[in-house]
């Protein structure tokens, strides 16, 4: 197969393969941040300690983890059918593509605010900051670093899941590496496939990091001011007493 037969066959089956990353990653998102929101503050010792509801929700959310993606594309298609009205081609992968970064993307939420700094925490209780300010105001911001790189990691795994859903009727790069590359021993096509989704994944991972080092930064000088808070409320109860 000529360059000039593979470009169409390389764009179309691109623009198919953003297509179930993106709207998976979307869902993803949506879904799996309430999720780790609500696994982190049901946990022991946290702002909504649920032992129940935490182990129930944990889980659920292990259950969709352990699924091989391969299996739960088959076990969802009757749920797929349902949803989009088709269970193959790009759309038809979105759902089970979403489905399976969900609960991956809900511990990697939960791991981020779990690092969150529990002084900080702790200052905007004493400020009179309800459950869910807390969560707006000092959880979310201060682990956003840590939740671009969890959305990056996701990314590069639904990049992985898709080249697999490609393979079984999901269209894009897995498909044409698997319809042409493999079934038409079409060995060029496969190659140049497997270097796009490498550069792909590599691409994803250099805007990610670039976007966490520089959210980073920011990161440190709001928590330079959270220490600064605390320290001042920790000092002006000893300098009233002072003063008496």
């Amino acid at each position: 197969m000529t360059w000039n037969e593979m470009q169409p066959l390389l764009y179309d089956n691109t623009l198919d393969t953003l297509f179930m990353v993106w709207w998976s990653t979307f869902y993803a998102v949506l879904i799996g941040i309430p999720v780790g929101v609500l696994l982190h503050l049901t946990d022991r010792g946290a702002l909504l300690q649920n032992i129940v509801v935490s182990k129930v929700l944990g889980a659920v959310v292990n259950i969709g983890r352990s699924f091989p993606f391969l299996i739960l594309i088959v076990v969802l298609i009757p749920f797929t059918r349902l949803v989009v009205g088709v269970s193959i081609g790009p759309t038809g992968a979105v759902v089970p593509l979403a489905i399976a970064a969900i609960p991956f993307f809900a511990r990697l939420v939960e791991s981020a605010l779990r690092e969150v700094d529990h002084g900080l925490v702790e200052a905007a209780q004493a400020m009179g900051g309800g459950t869910w300010t807390i969560v707006f105001k000092v959880l979310l911001p201060q682990a956003l670093p840590a939740l671009i790189a969890a959305v990056t990691t996701t990314v590069i795994q639904l990049i992985g899941y898709s080249a697999i859903a490609g393979a079984v009727g999901g269209g894009g790069l897995g498909n044409l590496a698997y319809t042409y590359g493999y079934q038409q021993y079409e060995t060029s096509l496969m190659i140049t496939t497997v270097v796009e989704l490498v550069l792909l994944v590599t691409v994803v991972q250099l805007l990610g990091d670039l976007v966490v080092r520089r959210l980073a930064g920011r990161g440190t000088r709001a928590s330079s001011l959270g220490v600064g808070l605390r320290r001042a409320r920790t000092e002006e109860p000893a300098a009233v007493t002072e003063a008496a």
